[in-house]
């Protein structure tokens, strides 16, 4: 079986924890996290340079934050299936008292999780600060960030992208998850932001596009493209082209599903569009 067989496996069995975690309680959001999916899968497994087991200092390692917390089941599923903690503990998503809430926190001590994200805008700003502590501790690995095309409505995003340019802080790779989707309509209906990539242009930092998002080969190879242009003196954008919902039919083409649960009949007809691979928890 091919590497890429075996990443498109993984993958699917992450969208069917994602659909089982959402489902379970009725609350969470399917369609931003099926439509990362193969993005995490790919970053976890194949780009990053990270060491077995979690130290919170990161040092020796690459790091990843996760920007827009809502996505917190494709994130979970794939810290599970990548050893950061049992892949039962899935189960317990979004329930009282337990470490994998709707958004992810650090005060339970997941390992995995570096930051508490639920409030959208400030992954960039952490991710800044880890990326000048790297430079400051001579240690020569990147720092990887997730964001949404729509949070990128908060302000405090551009006052990031501003500084990060303005220190050439080129130790660090943002992707920015573009679905053209948002919880209320279409992020051009919402408020539109124009060109994304001549935006970050302006800014000073490198820019590449990745316009398959949801393909295996096509996110490897522009990430590590990615990886290529760093310590250059300039910070890197990758804008990626997903579609919310991905790989299941009635999720796709739609802002309806970015925060909505399956009922049981939904459920089931998506779960057969993804049909088990690893084992379900």
């Amino acid at each position: 079986m091919s590497n890429t067989q075996q990443l498109q496996d993984f993958s699917t069995q992450v969208r069917r924890d994602i659909l089982r975690m959402v489902h379970a309680v009725n609350s969470g959001h399917p369609g931003g996290s099926l439509g990362c999916t193969e993005f995490l899968v790919a970053l976890y497994q194949e780009i990053m340079d990270r060491k077995p087991g979690f130290e919170m200092n990161g040092l020796g390692e690459d790091l990843f934050f996760l920007s827009n917390g809502h996505i917190s089941p494709v994130f979970y599923s794939v810290l599970a299936r990548s050893g950061y903690f049992p892949i039962s503990e899935l189960a317990t998503f979004r329930k009282l008292n337990t470490r994998l809430q709707g958004h992810p926190t650090t005060h339970e001590g997941l390992p995995g999780v570096r930051i508490a994200s639920g409030s959208l805008g400030q992954g960039l700003s952490v991710a800044i600060g880890a990326a000048q502590a790297k430079k400051l501790n001579h240690c020569n690995h990147l720092i990887y960030t997730l964001h949404g095309d729509g949070e990128l409505q908060e302000g405090q995003n551009w006052e990031a992208i501003m500084y990060a340019s303005a220190k050439k802080v080129d130790n660090l790779i943002a992707t920015i998850d573009l679905n053209g989707k948002q919880i209320d309509g279409t992020t051009d209906e919402v408020l539109c932001m124009g060109s994304i990539k001549a935006k970050f242009e302006a800014f000073d930092w490198d820019v590449l596009e990745i316009k398959e998002g949801n393909n295996i080969e096509a996110i490897i190879d522009g990430m590590n493209e990615a990886k290529s242009r760093t310590r250059k003196g300039k910070p890197v954008c990758v804008l990626l082209h997903t579609e919310m919902g991905n790989g299941v039919d009635y999720m796709m083409y739609s802002h309806a599903w970015h925060g909505k649960a399956p009922n049981d009949a939904q459920l089931a007809t998506a779960l057969e569009q993804n049909k088990e691979t690893l084992g379900d928890y």
